[in-house]
């Protein structure tokens, strides 16, 4: 997810050296020996007498708190200025003192930087990623800390040690400038929240970002892989995009892209190899425009389909009268409509589809009806699909909260009629309430009538669902959409074909596999405008040969292509492929489901054993999945699948813990530090880059070893030998800085760091 090489990215990170005087130690200060520093350098530790050695124990404080960690950034035509606020609370017994030390990308370039101690303007020294490198390597192996070696090859910002009295807090400020470059018509800026696991054990109390935007020229796409955001725009050349959370350990750093616009609608690509001869990922953020003028917008006929029976009386049917209202109060001018009541039979507010001049009527009707009867979900559809004009773009909602009970109710003959009676240019958008609603029913008319669905538990508001679809859909911008990708060979694409009609102010994002390599290559988009087809050209795209790019991609597609997989079983059936498929790629890139929990349950998986097993355990799973239609678990089901299906970001990992370990359980507790003596782990899976690491008899391995047939080539850790291998591949810093025992791939060698 991070890119080291960029000179766009700022790796800006507070890592507290911590010297402690506690009464059991009369007193003394306990220090870490460090070596003499290199001439005209300033000594990045504190001076200490008679230091006593003490290895670790210095690492992480459970008695240090963070406050609050705030960021608030500004990007004013690519100048970012970033000011980060954070408050540290000693909650020990004892004198905490410390430095800060700001590692950076050598080829960053800072054109301010101010730190603040409780409002004192602190001065910082810049060392070069040379003389950094001799501090770092010392620092790990004083701290014993392998997670310092991510930061290896940066330069160092070193601020001067503040001490923290017991039971007192300290307030840090900072504020830096970088200058933010284009490549590719995105604009990338990083923001370090995982500084705090290098300050504290315990989760963070508040943790926020905000990001606000000015640019000179129009923004189109938005985009986060790792967090999800609040975004509002202001035009199209100005937006903010927050993030914030309560007692959080953060597990990914703060990454925001966002493009530059050039057309109608825009493309924005990016790529990523693991290693030069393997396919590669791909990922086309598409944006049309945030707003669409009403002259520009496309004629659409909507019609809604209520749900009226019994079982939707009381609440349910308010909140569906309220739901109507406001899609009927939001048509387009060019809009027709036309509503159908459903129970034990079917009523219609017009034998005609109505301009918005009636939309008032249609409210006063539709405000006088009362669910009563049983649930005829066939000839409500199959009356809805006869009204739809072949010439215009038809949108249906259709809501229900039950299964059919009325005229024909068999889900495959159902779904049969339906296939029958519609047009090319329907698309059907369902909202399924409560528990006991048919969900194979509901999914497949969504696959294969190119809508989208929604399940309204019985917690949340009918309204708010639909206003909030409604909202993303009202404004269709291209239809019947298709994408020419130039004779580049790709496979696997997410969303899967055909694709969806893109909409105004809503970015869709493709992901895929790539085979080969091009440069300068061009993809075609096409869709349907008013009737009229439209053409936009993207130039200059580049699918490398060689390693390198945007590893979140791999595990966006993996998360995809699960949630893809899994719904085929839903609706088709258990199939043995599919099965092996999931339980590969769950291992492969550590996604983590409902039904791939083996991935933590099975102490072997890596092993042919271990997989045959987790496959028998999908297998029993995949037959329940595909066997319960309705209640509240196919309800999650479905929701789990979706939710996989039409992923933003790759997967997060859980929070959990296993047996032994200073957390509470599953989902519960504060997780504790990494592994320093092999004797417990908070989370028993970690990923970095596209690569994912399990917990195995006191080893981080990597899910690309396979144990049966690989030999590992041996270094121990800390030693010179450690260092030398770090300084001859340098990618292994990232994976060594897992844990002090490590396993980890690189092509195909499989490196194992022991003690």
């Amino acid at each position: 997810m991070k890119s080291k090489t960029r000179s766009s990215m700022i790796w800006l990170i507070a890592l507290l050296t911590l010297l402690l005087i506690t009464p059991a130690l009369a007193q003394e200060p306990i220090c870490p020996t460090m070596p003499p520093c290199p001439p005209d350098t300033v000594c990045p530790m504190l001076a200490c007498p008679e230091p006593v050695i003490q290895p670790g124990v210095f690492t992480n404080p459970e008695w240090l708190r963070i406050a609050y960690h705030r960021a608030n950034v500004t990007i004013e035509n690519q100048i970012a200025t970033t000011q980060v606020e954070m408050e540290f609370i000693n909650e020990g017994n004892g004198l905490a003192e410390g430095t800060f030390v700001f590692p950076l990308p050598g080829e960053a370039a800072v054109d301010q930087l101010t730190m603040f101690i409780n409002g004192q303007p602190i001065n910082a020294q810049l060392l070069p990623a040379d003389q950094a490198r001799a501090i770092y390597n010392e620092i790990v192996r004083q701290y014993r800390d392998p997670a310092l070696l991510e930061y290896i090859g940066s330069s160092v910002i070193q601020a001067s040690v503040f001490p923290i009295p017991p039971g007192e807090s300290r307030k840090i400020e900072i504020r830096y400038r970088q200058a933010l470059t284009v490549e590719n018509g995105l604009i990338h800026y990083v923001y370090p929240l995982k500084v705090t696991k290098a300050l504290s054990t315990r989760p963070v109390d508040s943790t926020s970002v905000r990001v606000e935007v000015i640019s000179n020229d129009a923004i189109s796409n938005i985009y986060s892989p790792s967090h999800s955001l609040a975004i509002s725009r202001s035009g199209d050349r100005q937006f903010v995009a927050g993030w914030e959370s309560v007692s959080t350990a953060a597990s990914d750093d703060f990454s925001l892209y966002y493009g530059i616009a050039s057309q109608t609608i825009n493309a924005n690509l990016l790529t990523y190899r693991e290693s030069a001869g393997e396919d590669g990922f791909f990922m086309l953020l598409v944006q049309p425009p945030v707003t669409l003028p009403e002259e520009q917008a496309i004629a659409k006929d909507v019609i809604v389909v209520l749900d009226q029976s019994g079982s939707m009386f009381g609440e349910k049917w308010d909140q569906a009268r309220i739901a109507a209202e406001y899609v009927l109060k939001n048509l387009n001018p060019t809009d027709r409509f036309n509503v159908v009541l459903f129970s034990t039979g079917w009523r219609i507010f017009s034998n005609t589809l109505e301009s918005p001049a009636q939309a008032q009527a249609a409210m006063d009707w539709v405000r006088g009806q009362e669910a009563v009867g049983g649930t005829d979900i066939n000839g409500a559809l199959t009356t809805a699909l006869a009204m739809a004009d072949a010439e215009r773009p038809t949108t249906i909602l259709f809501l229900t909260d039950g299964l059919a009970t009325e005229g024909t109710t068999d889900t495959q003959q159902i779904l049969s009629n339906l296939e029958q009676a519609a047009r090319p240019n329907i698309r059907i958008f369902t909202f399924g309430v409560g528990d006991d609603v048919d969900t194979f029913l509901l999914d497949a008319i969504v696959r294969d009538h190119r809508g989208a669905g929604s399940y309204v538990r019985p917690s949340e508001r009918i309204d708010e669902e639909v206003a909030a679809l409604y909202t993303k859909i009202s404004a269709p911008v291209l239809t019947d959409v298709t994408l020419d990708v130039g004779g580049l060979l790709v496979s696997d694409l997410y969303p899967t074909l055909p694709l969806p009609d893109l909409f105004a102010g809503t970015q869709l994002t493709l992901v895929g596999r790539y085979r080969g390599d091009a440069s300068n290559l061009s993809f075609t988009l096409r869709g349907t405008v008013n009737g009229q087809e439209q053409t936009f050209v993207y130039s200059g795209l580049s699918f490398p040969a060689q390693a390198g790019g945007e590893a979140f991609i791999a595990r966006l597609w993996a998360t995809r292509r699960i949630g893809d997989l899994l719904n085929t079983i839903r609706l088709n059936g258990e199939n043995p492929e599919l099965v092996d498929s999931i339980v590969r790629l769950s291992v492969r890139y550590g996604i983590i489901t409902p039904y791939t929990s083996f991935l933590i349950t099975e102490d072997d998986i890596l092993t042919a054993q271990g997989l045959e097993r987790a496959q028998e355990e999908l297998n029993l799973q995949a037959q329940t999945l595909a066997s319960e239609a309705s209640g509240a678990s196919a309800v999650d089901a479905a929701d789990a699948v979706a939710g996989a299906q039409n992923a933003a970001a790759p997967a997060a990992m859980p929070t959990m813990a296993m047996p032994g370990t200073t957390s509470g359980g599953v989902g519960g507790g504060e997780p504790s530090a990494p592994p320093m003596d092999g004797s417990f782990v908070s989370n028993p899976i970690q990923t970095v880059n596209d690569k994912t690491f399990l917990w195995q008899d006191g080893v981080w391995v990597d899910t690309a070893f396979q144990p049966d047939t690989m030999q590992t080539q041996q270094v121990t850790f800390l030693s010179d030998e450690y260092f030398a291998l770090l300084e001859r591949l340098p990618q292994l810093a990232d994976y060594f800085a897992v844990g002090e025992q490590v396993i980890v791939v690189i092509e195909g060698v499989a490196y194992e760091v022991v003690v």
